[in-house]
């Protein structure tokens, strides 16, 4: 099974980019998408959309209600998208093609929940979260509310920690110096102070596992460039967007990598293959 996280930088623009393309032809079974920047008005559309582009190989049958289902095992059957109440800001997506148990949009954070920045798919042998972290800032003025947030978050994950979860998506932060490529330069800025690192420092307590650094030890390898200074060009970039899996995966996990050549956003895709 392979799944793949995208911080997409707004669905409409992407699609503009050859997305649709991308999705019909990236041959994964689960597509986490973050910051999609849509409306729930505009679920409908959405999906019609999604529908429409895979309709060459499949039959559509349209429903109303949260789920699409397209009759195709080469294609996305269900669909599920978290909002933000803000129009045109944030919002999660699930894109897959195995029906989840159950699904979860909220943790019970109210400005994280009313942001839209989390799905938790129950599927048969795993628990998956599609996340999308705050930023905290350029001014850091925003620091405090994502250093709650993760707070939050690991109080969750404490709970869950012996099962199969896989935590995937953009996390705002470098974790250490071989995750962006200023260090020394950036070791005051926003992504990459220290409360920040100590973050993911607690993830990784917890005994969950970065699947990239499984197999890729060293640095060079970013998820995010700037879109000043020709940065993507250059790889002035930043690993902010990760995989993280539970102990007990740990041994399933085939393969992590991040897809750079892949376009349309200030972030690339990153995925895992698991047993």
């Amino acid at each position: 099974m392979k799944i793949i996280s995208w911080n997409i930088n707004g669905l409409r623009a992407i699609w503009k980019k050859g997305f649709s393309g991308w999705l019909k032809n990236c041959g994964v079974d689960i597509v986490c998408l973050q910051e999609i920047k849509a409306r729930e008005k505009d679920i409908s559309a959405i999906k019609k959309g999604i529908s429409e582009m895979l309709d060459n190989d499949s039959e559509t049958t349209k429903n109303d209600s949260e789920t699409t289902t397209i009759d195709s095992e080469t294609t996305f059957s269900e669909s599920i998208f978290s909002f933000a109440e803000k129009p045109g800001y944030s919002g999660v997506a699930v894109l897959s093609k195995i029906k989840p148990i159950k699904y979860e949009k909220k943790i019970g954070l109210s400005r994280f929940d009313s942001e839209g920045r989390i799905i938790i798919s129950e599927f048969p042998n795993f628990a998956l979260l599609n996340l999308y972290l705050p930023h905290g800032g350029r001014q850091k003025e925003n620091l405090g509310y994502k250093l709650n947030v993760y707070k939050f978050l690991l109080d969750y994950l404490k709970k869950q920690k012996n099962k199969n979860i896989i935590l995937i998506g953009d996390f705002n932060i470098a974790h250490t110096d071989l995750d962006l490529d200023r260090p020394k330069q950036n070791k005051n800025n926003i992504m990459f102070t220290p409360e920040e690192k100590h973050q993911i420092d607690d993830i990784v307590k917890l005994g969950f596992t970065d699947t990239f650094r499984m197999f890729h030890k060293n640095g060079g390898h970013y998820t995010w460039w700037p879109y000043f200074a020709n940065a993507r060009e250059r790889n002035l970039g930043w690993r902010i967007d990760y995989c993280f899996v539970s102990r007990p995966l740990v041994p399933r996990v085939k393969n992590a990598f991040i897809l750079p050549k892949v376009t349309g956003s200030d972030h690339c895709p990153i995925g895992i293959e698991i047993f």
